[in-house]
């Protein structure tokens, strides 16, 4: 290791960008209570203050000495991982020197005050009273895409890309979707005909007996709830900081598998926080790598873990518990292996998932390039839902084009992590089972300790120490491959 007076930029760089994260833990906060907690009266003040702690973050990270001590750092001597966090804060600093502070700062309250209207009017299906919020923040979203388009040389969509998933590029996604494109929709219909969508669930449980069955399995799944807790929200989400996490989901209680599920998604989001490197904390190296490699983990619990027998056969102890249910494993295994194509996308199994971002990726595209207005999007949704899945939105915008958070918040660029997501957790399963045997198994016996020990030494642990190509290979062997997707999927659902 170095020390302090060896490395004077570096370490200036290094306590710049720990105030850094200090202000970015608050922001985090204001995020969760804002959606969990605040009163409605405090929507315009907060979304105010909101705007100028991001500008005070942006100015933080685009503070004039950071370019010059970035390259002097690079003639310092610094060890592999010293290299890599400096590595992770010129990318920060990119990000964010390409956009003007006062972009930053109207687009935080826009978003603020476009996400809290939005509430009310996706409840009463107002897609006219959304509409022009939508509007105005779309056209901000493709001012500052352009404006990172040229200053990284990419097309406007992928600057917005490059944003959550480094590297990745349309031309990419077009590949791996075109090969999803290509088996998919066979596979829907060979699974439809198996008769998977016509399941009852004969229970109803009150949000109070599900919170605490959600609870219990937060536990069993090793959530630190000292460093974390569980509230509701309109739309699940996985907020806060590493050492002070927040979850949230939703509660139907004519269905208690989807407030489940949606727990069991966000705790894998929170265990891939709180495993991340403790003594990389407050450095950009400490953090996630990427959202597609952070889907990844919570689609490992909700999907490659969540949904197999070896699973259920721990679930169903807690679920007779709480929910004073008589409901089997194998009950569970059809509830939770159903598939039937529907509106929602945050409540669709894991077969027709990928077509709800099939369409928003299209979607994206079109939104950014301007070949789709904000006015067109209910149509296009229309169109699209019919074509990829057979399922009808006209009038419907709640559960149409209204449906995500993440439009009414400007961030676009987001929603294709979930596939990639999905395809990372099925190629690390595999990895993991050729060194520890069938994971189903490992979890009938109890084992899921094996589990996540294989998840942090292999992904939690890593930070952003590596590149994503880095830790994909690292993990697995080999670069992200589409076949062990698919392979998942027909071993689970073609019996």
């Amino acid at each position: 290791m170095t020390d302090s007076q060896s490395t004077p930029y570096y370490t200036s760089l290094t306590e710049h960008f720990q105030k850094i994260s200090h202000f970015e833990h608050l922001s985090a906060l204001g995020d969760w209570d804002q959606a969990t907690m605040m009163p409605i009266g405090g929507s315009e003040g907060r979304g105010a203050a909101m705007a100028e702690l991001a500008r005070h973050i942006h100015e933080l990270k685009t503070a004039p000495f950071i370019e010059d001590s970035l390259e002097q750092a690079q003639d310092e001597l610094l060890n592999s991982h010293q290299m890599a966090n400096l590595s992770e804060m010129n990318y920060q600093f990119m990000q964010a020197n390409v956009v003007p502070a006062d972009l930053v700062q109207a687009k935080t309250q826009l978003a603020y005050r476009c996400e809290h209207a939005w509430r009310d009017q996706r409840k009463n299906n107002d897609w006219q009273g959304f509409k022009p919020n939508l509007e105005s923040l779309i056209s901000l979203v493709k001012e500052e895409a352009g404006i990172r388009a040229q200053a990284q040389d990419l097309s406007p969509y992928d600057a917005l890309l490059n944003k959550f998933e480094p590297g990745m590029t349309t031309s990419r996604l077009e590949h791996l979707f075109g090969d999803l494109k290509s088996w998919l929709p066979n596979l829907i219909d060979t699974v439809k005909l198996q008769g998977r969508d016509n399941i009852a669930l004969p229970i109803h449980a009150s949000a109070q007996a599900q919170e605490a069955l959600g609870r219990d399995v937060m536990a069993f799944l090793g959530f630190d709830f000292t460093q974390g807790r569980l509230d509701i929200s309109s739309h699940p989400f996985c907020g806060g900081v590493p050492g002070d996490i927040r979850l949230t989901t939703r509660y139907d209680e004519a269905d208690f598998t989807s407030g489940l599920m949606g727990i069991i998604h966000e705790t894998g989001h929170a265990r891939y926080e709180q495993g991340l490197p403790i003594e990389w904390r407050g450095q950009p190296a400490g953090n996630h790598r990427s959202m597609a490699i952070h889907e990844s983990q919570s689609l490992f619990c909700e999907m490659q873990l969540g949904r197999g027998k070896g699973f259920l056969s721990q679930l169903q102890p807690k679920i007779k518990q709480h929910l004073a249910s008589e409901l089997s494993i194998d009950q569970l295994s059809d509830i939770y292996t159903r598939v039937k194509p529907g509106l929602i996308r945050v409540d669709a199994d894991e077969v027709t998932y990928p077509c709800h971002i099939l369409l928003r990726f299209e979607a994206e595209k079109g939104l950014v390039d301007g070949s789709l207005s904000v006015a067109e999007l209910p149509e296009f949704w229309q169109e699209q839902m019919g074509s990829l899945l057979g399922v009808d939105t006209q009038g419907d915008y709640r559960n149409g084009c209204m449906q995500d958070i993440h439009w009414a918040v400007g961030e676009l660029g987001y929603f294709p992590s979930y596939t990639l997501g999905a395809m990372y957790a099925a190629q690390f399963r595999f990895a993991m089972e050729a060194s520890l045997g069938p994971v189903d198994e490992l979890l009938a016996n109890g084992k899921i300790g094996l589990v996540f020990d294989w998840l942090n030494k292999n992904i939690w642990s890593q930070g952003c120490l590596m590149t994503t190509e880095e830790l994909v290979k690292h993990a697995t062997g080999e670069s992200l491959n589409p076949k062990f997707f698919r392979r998942h999927l027909e071993q689970r659902y073609l019996k």
